[in-house]
């Protein structure tokens, strides 16, 4: 991989493991379209890309109705959910090492911006990001390839210099967000994406821990 000067991760799967919190919003929200879901490993799809897809893609609502599911998942998640979670293993001394090296760091994921922010504050990681990118509460920046452009402008990265970025993240979606924005990714295997899914998507190379991110 190349010498890459700023790195960009996603948050769920990747910095964090917000299966419990997410999940637990999403069975809340089901639940107020009369579908109680047991099987917790089956909304582990929900982890990482937009929920309104996600609602239209495994539960087949339409439009409307997927928006209605976002605000319920957020009844839930603003007060609850969004602390049950924690930081993988090892991962703040990653980004001491990476900061020592003199790479900026910056959060790009589907979260909104808002809870992306304050998740990012409650763990205390704050010192280590130049930036927190972000979709917005009202549905803009809505795919992974428009967050990571607008990471892009936020720290005024051009065109000419793009090849020093890399993106960091554990599932497809971020893959591909990174390639249509005109960036390389590194998939990682510890979060909720599988090699497979990784390298279909069109990969860069694949860290199977959080310590790998640093080694390589």
């Amino acid at each position: 991989m190349r010498d890459y000067h700023t790195y960009f991760f996603d948050l769920d799967g990747t910095i964090t493991d917000s299966s419990l919190g997410i999940t637990n919003s999403v069975m809340y929200a089901l639940k107020k379209f009369g579908i109680t879901e047991h099987d917790r490993k089956k909304l582990y799809p929900f982890i990482g890309p937009p929920l309104t897809a996600s609602f239209r893609e495994y539960y087949g609502f339409s439009e409307e109705e997927a928006l209605r599911a976002v605000a319920y998942y957020r009844e839930y998640y603003q007060d609850k959910g969004i602390f049950e979670n924690r930081v993988y293993d090892g991962f703040e001394e990653m980004l001491g090492k990476l900061k020592a090296a003199g790479k900026r760091l910056v959060v790009a994921t589907s979260k909104p911006e808002p809870y992306a922010r304050k998740i990012i504050d409650y763990f205390e990681l704050s010192s280590y990001f130049d930036y927190v990118a972000g979709m917005e509460l009202g549905g803009g920046r809505g795919t992974k390839a428009e967050v990571i452009r607008y990471a892009l402008a936020v720290c005024g990265i051009g065109d000419e210099d793009k090849a020093g970025v890399l993106m960091v993240g554990d599932r497809e979606h971020d893959v591909f967000g990174a390639k249509e924005a005109g960036i390389d990714c590194l998939g990682v295997l510890y979060g909720f994406g599988s090699r497979e899914e990784l390298e279909r998507a069109g990969a860069d190379d694949i860290a199977e821990t959080v310590g790998d991110i640093a080694a390589m």
